[in-house]
């Protein structure tokens, strides 16, 4: 038996691959398809199935393309209704997968059809559990989210199942089972998960606090549905693909990959009114870029930050990378809904330069410079696009919080005839902030390299000692 986790850190997301006497699963794959087929082939065995914990939120899973690809069988658990062929499993329905059994566990919580998959082992014992967002390493999966496609399913009622759920399918099981989830620290579908991946159950029963034997119902209810902010706007729309269906990502890299001259770029641009989406790094995009693009690095939380800023799903892209990347960016704009990718700036910014073309530019200054600035002038304005919750648990003494996240909100706050001084944790979210409000006829904002990290380390601001709401988490 091989059990094997395969994890994407830009959307902190554990896709699993189960082998055993030839036979495979996988548990939620990933958009590409492809790493799971070779997986399977170098160890000689055949998928037969492609168990889906539920219909994910954060990501378009790989399961119709996977399914089609090698004839496994899609599994989910009940209440499941895609618009595709599946096999539904009952609660404690037993998968027979080589010499292993896998059995079905409905926990209705995080959406009505989370299903958690035990893994029993060729002796009969049981032996890990594949818990999807159903429970997290230190966390259990948000009870907001499904209300977002269907109304009636108010976040009370699904706390309450979540309650029963945890209390009389996943407690009761042994202390030594291994805990693997669908996500960890950074992914929006929960708000206190651990940065470890896997666990045992038992540890997990001693620190998890959504795991407390004390807790009676409305107690629970208020510690899971406690601190949770907005989620991402792509979410509901992914949700919907993985129930009705996609393009095929072979059909989304033949548009996608697609090099363009610079004339042939910039006529594309403007014909279409693609968005124009360079993914190089913050500091190579401020020293020029083509007008109004949005910067947005490949090397940093990309897909996630592309669904937050990018409204709608179905906006037709064009692509400015390092050489070398272009496919890679369109597949990870495909993990998250993005199929509209219609081309690239063959050569990259390069070529764009070379061909003449009008470029643009963003001031950045070192966390020194800003120093400088602060000495001569005390009336600086700092804006710092972090969460709230980072904004709140440290910030610069007078620096005003603008997050991201909520960019339309935060841009009202700014006055146009003002030069603001922008940072984030590191450098990476401020040219995402900056470059979005430059494509909207914002001038005055200077990005601030290094971000919070650099300025305190500098020594040459007051910090805040304030410590974060729990409202805020």
């Amino acid at each position: 038996m091989k059990v094997e986790q395969i994890y994407t850190g830009c959307l902190a997301q554990g896709a699993y691959y189960i082998e055993s006497n030839g036979e495979a699963a996988i548990i939620d794959p990933l958009r590409e398809v492809e790493p799971y087929i070779r997986k399977a082939e170098a160890d000689g065995a055949q998928i037969k199935y492609v168990l889906e914990t539920h219909f994910h939120a954060d990501f378009v899973s790989g399961h119709i393309d996977l399914a089609q690809k090698t004839g496994a069988k899609i599994v989910y658990g009940p209440n499941a209704a895609p618009a595709f062929d599946i096999h539904s499993a009952k609660d404690g329905e037993l998968l027979q997968l080589g010499n292993i059994q896998i059995k079905v566990l409905h926990t209705p919580g995080h959406t009505m059809e989370s299903t958690c998959y035990l893994l029993i082992d060729e002796k009969g014992k049981e032996t890990a559990l594949f818990s999807g967002d159903t429970l997290f390493i230190g966390d259990v999966g948000r009870p907001d989210l499904a209300q977002k496609v269907k109304a009636e399913l108010t976040e009370d009622i699904l706390a309450g199942h979540l309650y029963d759920s945890l209390r009389n399918k996943i407690m009761p099981l042994s202390d030594e089972i291994i805990v693997y989830p669908a996500h960890g620290a950074g992914s929006a579908c929960g708000k206190n998960m651990s940065k470890e991946t896997t666990d045992t159950l038992g540890h997990q029963k001693q620190t998890n606090y959504a795991l407390d034997p004390a807790l009676t119902r409305e107690e629970f209810k208020k510690a899971v549905l406690e601190g949770l902010v907005a989620p991402p706007g792509y979410f509901p729309l992914n949700v919907l693909m993985n129930i009705q269906g996609y393009d095929s990502i072979d059909k989304v890299l033949e548009r996608g990959h697609h090099a363009l001259s610079p004339a042939a770029f910039e006529a594309a641009a403007n014909e279409t009114g693609a968005l124009i989406l360079d993914t190089r790094t913050a500091q190579d995009f401020a020293k020029g870029f083509i007008p109004n693009s949005i910067n947005i690095g490949i090397d940093g939380s990309f897909a996630p930050w592309v669904g937050a800023m990018i409204p709608d799903i179905k906006q037709e892209i064009l692509l400015v990378t390092d050489e070398g990347r272009e496919e890679e960016a369109v597949i990870r704009l495909a993990r998250v809904g993005y199929d509209f990718t219609i081309g690239y700036l063959k050569g990259g910014i390069d070529a764009w330069k070379a061909a003449g073309r009008e470029l643009d530019e963003i001031k950045s200054i070192s966390a020194a410079q800003l120093a400088e600035l602060k000495d001569a002038n005390n009336q600086l304005n700092i804006l710092d696009v972090r969460k709230k919750s980072e904004y709140f648990s440290e910030h610069l003494i007078g620096a005003e919080n603008a997050p991201l996240d909520f960019i339309n909100d935060s841009m009202a706050q700014i006055d146009r005839s003002k030069t603001y001084f922008v940072h984030c944790a590191g450098g990476y979210r401020s040219m995402i902030f900056i470059s979005t409000l430059k494509a909207r006829g914002f001038e005055n904002l200077v990005d601030v390299q290094g971000g919070f990290k650099a300025l305190k380390e500098s020594g040459h601001f007051e910090v805040s000692d304030y410590v974060c709401p729990s409202t805020m988490l």
